[in-house]
């Protein structure tokens, strides 16, 4: 299957990769000397089009004036992704429990491209899907993090232990404090879904609880804020500065 793709960012990104691309649509006046030269290198059918006429292929008026129909995003398994990780580097993955929101997983491939986080793993069913959204929002690090699709959480995190890894997850009690740990091994950080956190068999699995402190009068951050918040934090204890 194809589907399109927009946005200046992350049509860059795929057409500076290997990604098969069927055609390209840019907008009546809209400029994109670096694409378009892309694009006929690589003898991409391109049409330009009415903004209203992109509006529909896109289904979003948030194209920024080009989309490309190209092949669905790949995933990898579970194996593919730790056999990535270079030798002697103290594995970052974060794993995503019912995540429903395509900007929270874009913004989360996001900080993972700028921390060096090692792969996203997702439940098969009752999440999001790699979808233009998320490619969008990621501004193209859907194209550089890896993502596996699982059918058992539960199973991948204790496929994860017996490599070594070990799994933070968060919550608002009972949990330390996200500056407690050293993140002195490798780490499988476990975020839960927007409304209801982590499902129950999921958190049994974790070996540590992480708290974020609230100040104010807001309870909770955004899924993606705290993951986020949470790399740079593990990102600073193994990089401290000097």
């Amino acid at each position: 299957m194809a589907q399109w793709i927009y946005g200046k960012n992350a049509v860059m990104q795929i057409l500076k990769s290997k990604k098969k691309v069927e055609k390209a649509l840019v907008a009546e006046g809209a400029k994109f000397p670096e694409a378009e030269t892309l694009l006929k290198n690589r003898r991409i059918p391109t049409q330009r089009v009415s903004r209203k006429e992109l509006d529909k292929c896109c289904m979003d008026t948030h194209h920024q004036g080009i989309a490309l129909y190209c092949e669905d995003y790949k995933t990898v398994s579970v194996e593919e992704m730790l056999e990535r990780i270079p030798s002697g580097k103290l594995g970052t993955i974060v794993i995503l429990d019912e995540l429903e929101d395509p900007h929270n997983l874009g913004a989360v491939l996001r900080t993972c491209d700028a921390v060096g986080a090692d792969g996203v793993i997702l439940r098969k069913n009752r999440s999001v899907s790699l979808n233009s959204t998320v490619a969008k929002v990621s501004t193209g690090a859907i194209e550089t993090v890896p993502v596996a699709m699982v059918a058992n959480l539960t199973q991948t995190l204790k496929q994860l232990k017996e490599k070594g890894y070990w799994v933070y997850g968060t919550d608002m009690r009972n949990a330390q404090d996200y500056r407690q740990p050293t993140f002195d091994t490798p780490v499988a950080l476990v975020i839960g879904s927007e409304g209801k956190g982590i499902s129950r068999l999921v958190k049994e699995e974790c070996d540590v609880m992480l708290t974020l402190p609230m100040e104010g009068t807001i309870s909770s951050l955004n899924a993606s804020v705290a993951c986020a918040v949470l790399l740079y934090q593990i990102h600073a204890k193994r990089f401290p500065l000097k």
